[in-house]
């Protein structure tokens, strides 16, 4: 049994269990629960800073750990973290998960992306940082993973925030592994989201020159 709903979002929302744990349930059920449960106790094992997971027995329930503390988000619209903060801390997560040995020993090169790394879904704990939401997570390049970061933040900067871009430039300003290659590729797949809105796919025209002025790419 569940208890009151704690929050939603574009495609899931989130329950209470009790002190210590928490249910999220995909309204669509587009998520397989099990494979991002298996990807998130993988990093955790190689010490990446995720929430403890369980399993539910459904392919849409993920329970997982209850976590105490704001996101990334409402600290950097608090004003309470800086922009420049807020970018290295993104960049530093984004390192931290590419340095975690890949899954596939055929492909060495292929690392676990989150592919969904942004404010929002970085929970700032007494115990430091937590990556959430894992739902997209896969095995591949990790220039696309830091591409996609960058096109998130890119979006929301040419459009309602402009604030953003500050904190875009300093994801980007040693953009090591950010490739030609994963910007298409990110580019290609935000525009094909169906939780996307028609507004956000025209801004990635936008999105994508903002990120080569940014790289020079």
């Amino acid at each position: 049994m569940t208890g009151r709903l704690l929050g939603s979002g574009r495609s899931a929302d989130v329950y209470e269990i009790d002190e210590a744990w928490v249910l999220r349930r995909d309204r669509e059920g587009w998520g397989d629960a099990a494979a991002e449960g298996a990807v998130m106790a993988y990093v955790r094992e190689h010490g990446y800073p995720v929430p403890r997971v369980r399993p539910s027995g459904s392919r849409t329930e993920l329970v997982v750990e209850r976590l105490a503390g704001p996101t990334m988000l409402a600290v950097l619209l608090s004003g309470e973290m800086g922009a420049e903060e807020g970018g290295a801390l993104l960049a530093s997560l984004l390192r931290r998960l590419h340095a975690v040995p890949g899954r596939d020993p055929a492909d060495p090169g292929a690392r676990v992306l989150h592919l969904d790394l942004h404010p929002d879904n970085v929970m700032l704990t007494p115990d430091g940082p937590r990556v959430i939401d894992w739902t997209n997570a896969e095995d591949g390049p990790p220039g696309l993973d830091w591409a996609m970061s960058a096109v998130i933040l890119a979006q929301v900067a040419v459009g309602e925030m402009p604030d953003v871009h500050a904190l875009l430039a300093a994801l980007l300003a040693d953009p090591s592994e950010l490739t030609e290659d994963g910007l298409a590729e990110a580019l290609r797949r935000r525009a094909l989201n169906p939780t996307m809105s028609h507004r956000e796919v025209e801004l990635l025209g936008e999105a994508e020159k903002l990120i080569r002025r940014l790289t020079g790419l």
